[in-house]
């Protein structure tokens, strides 16, 4: 029978598993929204439109409700039982319905206040804001859809259930390209993805509500009340949404500001964090989702060491994962966005400007693959306040920095302060939890930290130095030659990056920290 090890390293792959074809199908998405959309005024005008509801999502519903609820519900069904916990989710689902609705309703006959608060430098061009407008309302629904998805996948999460969750967003994917296929029924090719986004969050729901039903922790409507847990929830949700609303200052910071500047600087932004944001979907989330209700049942049973070999061995499975990915975006950014982007209406002018971001990114990438780990040290006993406050100081910093970046910087300015920003929310967390007493890094972990970084830098090197004569060797080949460079390159580095960083390990004795 295996061991705690690897029943946890079973759930991060389940979860990273379903979550790599997510990203991998998105890419498809992505690569069919290059080729029609290209670096546009359309392309900016779907950005905002898929933007807007997705910065309420993560403010009120994945990030924040998720820091709240788990481990609430993991306490209440270990403490309480399986009713108790019933109830408990029937009472915040009900209340989270009513209010999106009502957030719903607000929001889309305020949509021109919205889009011009959100995308003010729209306003001098009035298609493209009259654009803009038109495609949030339509895309708008898709939050209400995907909040009760948020409340549903924790319920599976909390039973270590996380297939159904982390394949919930492959629909989305598969929705956005479907309806660009069928663009020629629609007013304009962002018009038939921003229909394609709402039908995606009807799918998800039904998804989730199909497999919260056959697991048992399905949610139901019931007379919303305020009980000594459903306050207790509050009272963590309050300062989880306020932390959330941090990050998401920031991101709305990037869409004003990049609004701002000349026409496709926001599209090469979106490209960008599109790439940067598979480790983080892959790694960071995979690990997230499942050491925070580990945590949370380990502490709630009084077992800290458990707790904290869990949160050891996650963070050495997020560094050695994530980091041929900085390697790679540091090394050859301008290669892998001209490999996968760069066709139709995506030009070389359009991979440059989104390689440079590419690489600004992927400074903060350690970091922001890093920071769901720590936090849990916070979520899993409870403390969602101090969370709350590290995020918005550094998010503080992280706007500044944009502030003084973006005229001179532009698009690269921007992710480089969301880079710093991630790296003092980081540092903030480690400091804070350690001088709690609430982390206990292994003793191991930074010599893992170097085996894993000469192993990446090594790959890297290798990379760069290889990446402009295997593209000159191959500039003549007739199908994609840039696809094959990168394909050929990408295998050369991960077998480097293997051979030496997982012989280092062994060597040191360090295997123990990912079995």
């Amino acid at each position: 029978m295996a061991g705690p090890s690897g029943a946890m390293l079973r759930k991060i792959l389940s979860v990273s598993g379903f979550t790599l074809l997510s990203r991998l199908s998105g890419f498809l998405r992505d690569t069919v929204l290059a080729a029609t959309l290209g670096v546009s005024g359309l392309m900016d005008a779907f950005s905002v439109a898929l933007r807007l509801p997705n910065h309420f999502r993560a403010i009120f519903g994945e990030g924040a409700f998720n820091q709240a609820y788990i481990p609430a519900y993991s306490r209440i069904r270990e403490q309480s039982g399986e009713a108790a916990a019933a109830q408990f989710s029937n009472r915040v689902f009900s209340l989270n319905l009513l209010v999106q609705l009502v957030l719903a309703g607000l929001a889309i006959p305020f949509m021109p206040e919205l889009v011009r608060l959100l995308a003010p430098g729209f306003a001098g061009d009035p298609a493209r804001f009259d654009l803009a407008v038109t495609l949030t309302r339509i895309t708008f629904p898709y939050l209400l859809f995907v909040t009760l998805v948020t409340l549903l996948s924790a319920n599976l999460n909390a039973v270590d259930r996380f297939a159904a969750a982390a394949a919930a967003p492959i629909l989305l994917n598969v929705c956005l390209i479907g309806a660009l296929f069928v663009a020629f029924l629609f007013p304009s090719a962002a018009h038939a993805a921003a229909w394609g986004v709402a039908v995606a969050g009807l799918l998800e729901w039904l998804l989730l509500w199909i497999a919260a039903r056959q697991a048992g922790v399905s949610a139901a409507l019931t007379r919303p009340r305020l009980d000594g847990e459903v306050k207790g929830f509050f009272k963590a949700f309050g300062p989880a949404v306020i932390g959330s609303a941090g990050v998401q200052i920031a991101l709305f910071a990037d869409t004003i500001i990049a609004s701002l500047l000349p026409a496709g600087a926001y599209s090469a932004l979106y490209y960008a964090e599109r790439l940067y944001q598979l480790p983080l979907g892959v790694i960071a989330i995979g690990v997230g989702t499942v050491l925070l209700p580990t945590m949370s049942r380990a502490i709630a049973n009084g077992n800290e060491a458990k707790a904290e070999a869990a949160q050891n061995r996650a963070i050495a499975l997020t560094l050695v994962a994530a980091a041929p990915f900085a390697a790679a975006f540091l090394a050859i950014p301008e290669l892998i966005v001209a490999a996968l982007f760069e066709r139709g209406r995506f030009d070389d002018a359009a991979t440059q400007a989104a390689g440079a971001v590419l690489f600004a990114y992927a400074i903060g990438l350690p970091a922001i693959v890093l920071i769901r780990a720590q936090v849990s040290s916070f979520q899993a006993r409870g403390d969602t306040t101090t969370p709350m406050l590290v995020s918005l100081a550094a998010i503080a910093a992280n706007v500044g920095l944009k502030l003084l970046l973006w005229r001179s910087h532009g698009a690269p300015g921007l992710a480089f302060a969301t880079a710093v920003g991630a790296w003092i929310n980081l540092g903030a967390l480690y400091g804070l939890a350690l001088k709690r007493g609430w982390t206990n890094p292994d003793r191991a972990l930074p010599l893992l930290i170097v085996i894993v970084g000469v192993a990446a830098g090594l790959a890297a090197l290798v990379a760069r130095l290889l990446a402009e004569p295997l593209y000159g060797l191959l500039i003549g080949f007739p199908v994609e030659p840039r696809l094959i460079a990168l394909a050929i390159l990408s295998l050369v580095a991960a077998g480097i990056y293997g051979v030496v960083a997982l012989g280092g390990l062994r060597s040191a004795g360090l295997w123990r920290l990912l079995r």
